[in-house]
């Protein structure tokens, strides 16, 4: 009888351990999901500025057409490159260099630099860059932590048998670098 008891007892805590464990992998999962939706909204918005910024550019700038081709053909590949974080962040690395080179063209225009319109594109692609980095770093520290937990003994005899498996971490390249600084006061 008091085996049963000790058998019993053991099993309550087996059956109360394991199902600790599979709803900490079930949240962490879901904070991978959170990050992943808030860079592809972030992506999404940078994808939806780059058509203005280059039209904005083109009429100051026409003679770079191969730019601007390059640039619209680089964003179609970004945006079919769907939910796979490593072809995302490869894709958006590639669409990075020639926004670069575009704003990188657009300092020899001194009128366009001053133009308004540009200005303000200009800030909501430097933020939208921002914005991209904050996301990304949420989103691999979920990784991080789900991956972990995944890998970590006893979570990992729970992880494989539920169908839990690692998430691939997401690296872009971003064209901050060549992005020119947007300057809002005047001359001293």
């Amino acid at each position: 009888m008091v085996a049963l008891i000790v058998i019993g007892v053991i099993a309550l805590v087996a059956l109360i351990g394991l199902i600790v464990v599979y709803n900490l992998l079930v949240g962490k999962r879901q904070m991978v999901r959170n990050g992943w939706a808030d860079i592809d909204v972030q992506l999404k918005r940078r994808a939806n500025l780059i058509p203005s910024l280059v039209e904005t550019v083109k009429g100051y700038a026409a003679h770079e057409r191969q730019l601007f081709e390059e640039v619209t053909a680089k964003r179609a590949q970004a945006q079919q490159a769907g939910d796979d974080a490593k072809a995302r962040g490869a894709a958006e690395s590639e669409l990075s260099r020639p926004v670069g080179k575009l704003m990188a063209v657009a300092e020899a225009y001194p009128d366009l630099k001053a133009s308004d319109n540009f200005r303000q594109l200009q800030e909501e692609l430097s933020d939208t860059e921002t914005k991209i980095e904050m996301a990304r770093r949420f989103y691999n520290g979920a990784v991080r932590e789900m991956n972990t937990l995944i890998e970590s003994f006893p979570s990992n005899l729970v992880a494989g048998p539920f169908g839990f498996r690692q998430a691939e971490f997401f690296e872009i390249e971003t064209s901050e670098r060549a992005l020119p600084d947007v300057e809002f006061g005047g001359t001293a």
